[in-house]
């Protein structure tokens, strides 16, 4: 990922100012920062959620500045998770893999994969809502890694790996 001199103002707010930086595959960047200060804003710039006033998103060489999200190939996990409430644990995960026309027969052991890598084996079948806030926190991990991402955003207090703070991880 690199960002090259990217700026974002919201009326008078600067929240990123010629903001360039570089993370290579395999690296764990994090932004760290008062509230308000632009972290989140900047992973919505990175994911296609916003878009730039000026200056380039570069993912593995492309420029996608103007690329739309769905098809940046990004996985993001927000600060309260986002999960599907109307769908299982197994049916949140499979979401993206669904929409990418994975076949049937795939979905299920990629599913079942990451649900024990997050620490949720033999839960897929239960609904997503009745799970703890760290539960759910790990479906929404899940189904962010689900798709295979080139880049794994997460904002906000993502317990995971550090708090506060929004990282980006180059896969």
């Amino acid at each position: 990922l690199e960002l090259q001199a990217v700026s974002k103002r919201f009326d008078q707010t600067v929240t990123a100012d010629r903001l360039s930086l570089s993370v290579e595959r395999g690296e764990f960047f994090t932004f760290l920062g008062p509230s308000g200060s632009g972290k989140s804003t900047i992973l919505r710039i990175v994911a296609g959620l916003e878009l730039p006033d000026a200056g380039h998103i570069v993912i593995d060489g492309q420029d996608v500045s103007r690329v739309p999200p769905w098809r940046r190939n990004l996985g993001m996990v927000f600060q309260h998770y986002a999960i599907f409430p109307h769908m299982t644990v197994a049916q949140n995960v499979a979401y993206g893999l669904r929409a990418q026309g994975l076949p049937r027969d795939q979905i299920g052991p990629r599913v079942e994969g990451l649900l024990r890598l997050v620490g949720l084996a033999g839960m897929g079948a239960k609904s997503a809502v009745l799970l703890s806030g760290g539960e759910q926190q790990r479906v929404a991990l899940a189904r962010a890694l689900a798709p295979s991402p080139k880049l794994l955003l997460l904002v906000e207090h993502i317990a995971v790996f550090v708090t506060p703070a929004a990282i980006v991880v180059a896969l």
